[in-house]
């Protein structure tokens, strides 16, 4: 049997009065009348005090389910401040010390709120469920909601609700501007937090909600603390799946459940309310800050920075925050230096950059004695009189005369610089990636959307990624830690510095190794994914300011390494036909060890690929696309062949391809995925180890190849140069391949072929 009785600071509140004042002020009720219904109304005040009384002392018979209580305590909203806390931990304090509530159930409808406030609650729920059965029913519970909830013994939920987004969110403190008025006893007594270190805040208040839900759930909970930490979103019925919550079930079933576990036959329900409060002032900050009023700049109204949340934020909300220090990377669009200089800033695309983000670079760049200048209006005089060019993160993009501009200013020797941020694309510009790759994909270079990130290994928080595949480079010298701040990956043929495989890009939602740095051959062209690691305090994480010096450096050079180029206008690479019987020899170097390699046309759609242990045949069709190949051991088919250059080749063409392919390796079948980029990066004579020199046409190439079996995955990174003649085809190739097991290195080859000798028939 249950019976319904609702509680306002436990005293009976089932009556609905009105008003004495309106009692008095009705029109029709004579003087004498209005005495009569003053003694009838205090008869019923006394009646229902009495009622009470009569109620309470029965309490005392232990199997009257008057005593029996399941107390009902409802948090819903979000909770941001001590009065919203205060009255929550009221009604647990409630709870607690009165004898007649035997249980309780805990109905959460939350995103959650200050990290202060919950932990607040979270403390006072474990105290109480000491003393009494707890049971949570969610409806919403997210962040500090859910955070709430594992305090609990049992949770129930419903099939839809939405459960989850376990994480923290932080504003950071704002940067100290010194003044003679105020005055400071320490560097960071204004501020509260070095701005370097606030994401370790963030992760330690991370690992303690992580610990609550693991400690809570315990052996139920099927989520490894990685997944947790993803901070996703999930329905009630996932929820189930993965142990965050018990059952599906309703308020009903959740009394139930505690009343069970109170040994109750019957009860009474009991709605528990702050003795100080109304029962509207419970609601007001739902109401007056629900999901699609609450922002970054109301938590920031209420806390002021910093501040800690477990809360639950829309991305249209929050938005604004999650791009630190918006205003300083606005342009200023004025000229720092005069006269144009040797460095030139391009700002005329609403780049977001200034000489708050360069100011380190800048910097450096003047004790080379390199002058800098920013462009507010595009201006191509000033573009030809300047020897580097920076475009980083533009919201507008270049037309088709600017980008010819910047191709015959880099075709002339200058250098051109990209950066980008993509943490400025979730403020103001919604496709900035679009803008930079109006320029950037015309050499090389293309921005992916996103930006990656790294739960296992990161510098404080998962956005802020290790790179340390570096290659050996002007610009990657002395480099073995970075620290990128929200890095955009790259896609190139040009990468000079990649992340570990177990790096993630928030888009791709997978993980591999991704390219954050590119620099072309020459240092023409350089890329990076970034434009955080340029600005203090991150210039000075792990080996940054060594990146910095080494972008000065390359900046400052006064010969760049273009010097074997040939740069003659009508330089071509046609098609090298060969005849059949055609038989050439290389010298082929694999990790120090040489050995030689015999090549020979068979006929019109086959090569032979002769090496001391193993003969591979190369099948092509009549249009020179390759279909395959077979050796001893294996024997690949491409699904779709892979076509031949698009020749005749010049200077900047590119082309690319995409298929799957079936392989045998000693009869066992496999599938695999193949992504090949080639680009022709210039021209330039190669001597040949006969001493014959060739003109030639450098082309970079990059390969991933991904092979799939029984659930393993074998992923091959190849990147290298080739170079090639019209007359006698490869003469020289370079490259570097790694072997990945399962996202694990398991093997690195350095490659290089030089031709002995050709005998065309």
């Amino acid at each position: 049997m249950i019976h319904a009785w609702f509680f306002n600071s436990m005293e009976p509140c089932n009556i609905d009065f009105m008003p004495l004042k309106q009692v008095f002020n009705l029109p029709s009720i004579r003087a004498e009348e209005k005495g009569v219904l003053v003694l009838a109304l205090v008869s019923i005040l006394l009646l229902s005090g009495l009622s009470y009384i009569w109620l309470h002392e029965r309490g005392k018979n232990q199997d009257d389910p008057e005593t029996n209580m399941v107390a009902v305590i409802n948090i819903e909203g979000p909770i941001l401040s001590s009065a919203d806390s205060g009255r929550i931990t009221g009604m647990i304090n409630q709870a607690i010390h009165n004898e007649s509530i035997k249980a309780v159930v805990v109905g959460i409808d939350s995103p959650g709120g200050s990290a202060n406030q919950i932990e607040k609650i979270y403390l006072d729920l474990l105290i109480l469920k000491e003393e009494k059965p707890l049971v949570a029913y969610t409806t919403t519970a997210l962040s500090g909601g859910y955070y709430i909830s594992v305090a609990s013994d049992y949770i129930l939920t419903n099939p839809t609700s939405m459960i989850g987004s376990i994480g923290v969110i932080g504003t950071g403190p704002s940067t100290l501007i010194p003044s003679d008025q105020v005055l400071e006893s320490g560097p960071y007594k204004a501020t509260g937090y070095s701005k370097l270190l606030f994401p370790f805040n963030l992760s330690h208040a991370l690992n303690k909600f992580v610990l609550a839900v693991e400690t809570g759930r315990g052996e139920r909970l099927g989520m490894t603390s990685t997944e947790i930490k993803k901070a996703m979103i999930y329905l009630g019925s996932e929820a189930l799946e993965k142990g965050m919550v018990d059952e599906i079930g309703s308020l009903q079933k959740a009394l139930d459940t505690a009343a069970t576990e109170a040994n109750l036959e019957s009860y009474h329900v009991v709605e528990l309310f702050p003795g100080n409060y109304s029962i509207s002032s419970t609601t007001s900050h739902w109401n007056g800050y629900g999901s699609s009023k609450l922002s970054i700049e109301t938590l920031n109204r209420i806390n002021t920075p910093p501040a800690v949340y477990h809360l639950y934020l829309p991305v249209r909300s929050s938005a604004p925050f999650m791009m630190e220090d918006v205003n300083q990377t606005e342009p200023h669009n004025q000229t720092t230096f005069d006269g144009g200089g040797q460095l030139l800033v391009d700002v005329s695309h609403g780049n977001k950059v200034s000489t708050w983000v360069l100011d380190t670079l800048l910097g450096e760049l003047t004790l080379r004695n390199v002058t800098s200048g920013f462009m507010d209006e595009w201006d191509e005089e000033r573009i030809s009189r300047a020897t580097c060019l920076i475009v980083a993160s533009p919201d507008r993009p270049y037309s088709a005369e600017e980008v010819k501009k910047v191709e015959a200013f880099v075709d002339n020797g200058g250098q051109l610089i990209f950066f980008y941020d993509p943490a400025a694309e979730f403020v103001e510009v919604p496709a900035l990636h679009g803008p930079i790759n109006s320029i950037a994909s015309n050499f090389g270079v293309y921005y992916s959307k996103g930006y990656l990130y790294n739960q296992e290994e990161n510098y404080g928080m998962y956005r802020n990624i290790y790179i340390r595949d570096v290659d050996e480079n002007n610009l990657t010298s002395n480099l073995s830690n970075i620290v990128m701040f929200t890095s955009a990956p790259i896609k190139t043929i040009h990468g000079v510095a990649r992340t570990s495989p177990d790096t993630y890009s928030s888009t791709a939602e997978m993980s591999g190794t991704y390219t954050t740095i590119a620099r072309n051959t020459n240092g023409t062209v350089i890329a990076f994914g970034d434009l955080s690691f340029l600005m203090e305090p991150y210039c000075y994480v792990e080996d940054n300011y060594q990146l910095i010096i080494n972008i000065a450096d390359e900046i400052s050079a006064e010969q760049r390494e273009i010097t074997d180029d040939v740069t003659e206008e009508d330089d071509v690479l046609e098609d090298p036909d060969l005849p059949v019987g055609t038989e050439k020899t290389f010298r082929e170097t694999v990790n120090g060890e040489q050995d030689t390699l015999k090549w020979r046309k068979e006929s019109e759609t086959q090569v032979s690929a002769e090496r001391p242990n193993s003969t591979t045949i190369y099948q092509y069709d009549e249009d020179g696309s390759l279909l395959g190949w077979e050796n001893e051991r294996m024997r690949l088919e491409y699904h779709e062949p892979i076509p031949k250059p698009p020749y005749p080749l010049e200077k900047g063409n590119n082309w690319e391809y995409e298929g799957t392919y079936d392989l045998v390796i000693e009869g066992e079948p496999y599938q695999g995925n193949l992504e090949s980029r080639e680009s022709v990066s210039s021209f330039m004579e190669v001597e040949a180890l006969d001493g014959i020199t060739y003109p030639c046409a450098e082309i970079e190439f990059s390969i991933e190849d991904t092979l799939n079996r029984e659930g393993r995955e074998i992923s091959i990174i190849v990147n290298g140069l080739s170079w090639v003649s019209s007359e006698v085809g490869l003469v020289k190739e370079e490259s570097n391949i790694k072997t990945y097991l399962d996202g694990i290195l398991v093997s690195e080859e350095n490659r290089e072929k030089l031709l002995e000798n050709s005998l065309t028939p």
